[in-house]
């Protein structure tokens, strides 16, 4: 089993160890991210300085809220990735889709994912979505590779951690929210957080920033060598998996 809790001699205040940041949502106006094209390039500069150059954007796809296309991300991202150019800003910047597990999802050959068939999903935090090892199958039958978004923040496993053993075996890759494990979204996440990292349950690292608040607590708890500490040593696979994008 890997640990993390490891003392590191090092203080390191960027997230350049983390290499490609796979899940954000920074795409403007399609969903609860950027409003705008104004506030789309403000929060990558924000996590440029932060040392990150390349991202990933993830708007939600879920039917009633944020029925996005293939077409509304794609043209979403054609805007920042013009404005983006003009700034010369040095980023590499690419769209895929977190997709929302409910009845409105349906398996296609032409799901948005990340590089190859990674796909990036999410479920309710209310409760978890009925017959969900069944649609993970379905999936896998047709060539995606699943990657559950914030495991941790799913109350409904907090007491049955069983499940997330269950997920792992099914072959389903776990993205943790890097401010999970600074306690913004409360002790409990934090907690699983922690069980799921010295279990080594974690595949993959995501900022999911979505507004001003997100990047400046992000941005203390980077530049004051915390994130590192707690989890830069982490055999996170961002860089492996996604940094020849």
């Amino acid at each position: 089993m890997f640990s993390f809790f490891k003392k590191n001699s090092q203080s390191i205040n960027d997230l350049s160890w983390l290499g490609v940041d796979i899940h954000s949502h920074l795409l403007p106006g399609i969903d609860d991210g950027a409003p705008d094209l104004a506030t789309s390039m403000r929060l990558i500069e924000g996590l440029t300085q932060l040392g990150i150059k390349s991202f990933y954007c993830t708007p939600h796809i879920l039917k009633e809220l944020y029925p996005n296309t293939r077409e509304t991300i794609n043209n979403s991202l054609q805007l920042i990735s013009d404005k983006l150019e003009d700034e010369k800003l040095g980023v590499e910047i690419y769209a895929a889709a977190e997709y929302m597990i409910d009845d409105g999802f349906i398996i296609t050959d032409e799901l948005l994912c990340l590089k190859d068939k990674y796909l990036l999903i999410e479920m309710s935090y209310l409760a978890e979505t009925p017959n969900i090892d069944q649609i993970i199958f379905n999936l896998q039958i047709k060539g995606y590779v699943v990657i559950l978004a914030h495991p941790e923040r799913y109350n409904f496993y907090h007491l049955n951690l069983d499940r997330y053993q269950r997920l792992k075996e099914l072959g389903c890759l776990f993205q943790l929210n890097l401010l999970s494990v600074t306690g913004y979204y409360g002790k409990e996440v934090k907690k699983i957080a922690s069980y799921l990292l010295k279990n080594n349950l974690y595949d993959l690292a995501g900022t999911d920033l979505h507004h001003d608040k997100h990047l400046s607590v992000l941005k203390d708890k980077v530049r004051n060598g915390e994130l590192y500490k707690a989890i830069g040593s982490y055999p996170f696979k961002n860089k492996k998996m996604f940094g020849n994008m």
